[in-house]
């Protein structure tokens, strides 16, 4: 297996742990609690707060997919509710519930040594990211590493996963794709995929499209917050450029350009998990497996993030 390989493997075993924070109801809750009412005062406080008390511009440029109305809405207000201290906090503690949750520890449950295994050997991986050029992985591995082994867990997932996460963005901006061109492309692969077999909706593996299931407009458009005039003209950009056809469908051309982002994404998460031998890499994956497949459950398929099933949905 390459490097890349390796990486996408164990972007899939990662990614569920850390989307617990949006998807996971005590995850949620713990950000109501702490007075931040409505789903992405949550979200962006949470995952913005390791960079710091900013506004809405360093978010954006961070973030990428999402229109800037939508972020300007949150931020810098929800500072104004909450610090990025208290809010790294209370992420943390929500991360944590939402894992003895869907793990199905009880408070006074210790955490199973697998478990705490994993959470050890992913933090060792993170310990050595790249950070240059990365802002969400380098402001998450600048961060304490948490020495109860479930923050652990996740605070290591979450700094591999951010890490991957600006990678993708370099990737989409040195094809001279925008936020809404990235979304409008993604969507049309999916169409284009799920036209040449219908019966492919949420399946389990990327496969050669790049996307996971049929992730298509109706869904990321409103998770993102483009209008359907913005929409509509990162598509007719797309179209003049030969990447998608006039019915928003990607093209051959489009395709590619999709596959060939996500294996520069790859590549450019590729360098942490170098440091493995490939039986240390199938060892850890062995630990991960189970976790993921545990946190994957309240991850809706297909979903905005583009993280595969582990499982076909039934």
């Amino acid at each position: 297996m390459t490097d890349a390989a390796t990486a996408r493997r164990m972007w899939t075993l990662i990614e569920p742990v850390h989307t617990i924070s949006y998807f996971a109801q005590p995850a949620k809750s713990a950000f109501e609690q702490a007075g931040l009412r409505g789903f992405w005062r949550g979200y962006f406080a949470g995952r913005a707060a390791p960079i710091g008390r900013v506004g809405a511009a360093p978010v954006l440029a961070a973030f990428f997919s999402f229109a800037p109305r939508m972020v300007e809405r949150a931020l810098p207000a929800v500072w104004e509710l909450i610090s990025p201290a208290e809010a790294l906090t209370v992420r943390e503690a929500g991360a944590v519930a939402a894992l003895r949750d869907l793990l199905g520890l009880r408070d006074i449950d210790p955490v199973p040594g697998p478990v705490v295994a994993a959470a050890d050997r992913l933090a060792a991986v993170a310990e050595h990211v790249d950070v240059a050029g990365r802002t969400l992985g380098a402001s998450n591995a600048a961060l304490p590493v948490p020495a109860e082994p479930l923050a652990r867990l996740w605070h290591a997932a979450t700094v591999l996963r951010e890490h991957r996460g600006d990678g993708h963005i370099a990737a989409l901006v040195a094809a001279d794709i925008d936020a809404p061109e990235a979304l409008a492309l993604r969507a049309g692969v999916s169409l284009s995929a799920t036209r040449r077999n219908p019966n492919d909706e949420g399946n389990a593996s990327v496969g050669s499209t790049g996307v996971s299931g049929s992730t298509g407009r109706a869904q990321m458009q409103p998770a993102r917050g483009w209008t359907d005039d913005e929409w509509d003209a990162a598509a007719t950009r797309l179209v003049g450029r030969g990447l998608l056809g006039p019915d928003g469908a990607a093209t051959e051309d489009g395709a590619r350009l999709r596959r060939s982002i996500e294996a520069a994404t790859d590549q450019a998460a590729a360098r942490p998990w170098a440091r493995l031998s490939a039986a240390e890499i199938d060892d850890l994956a062995d630990l991960l497996l189970p976790i993921a497949t545990a946190c994957a459950v309240v991850l809706p398929f297909p979903n905005p993030v583009g993280v595969p099933a582990l499982v076909p949905p039934a």
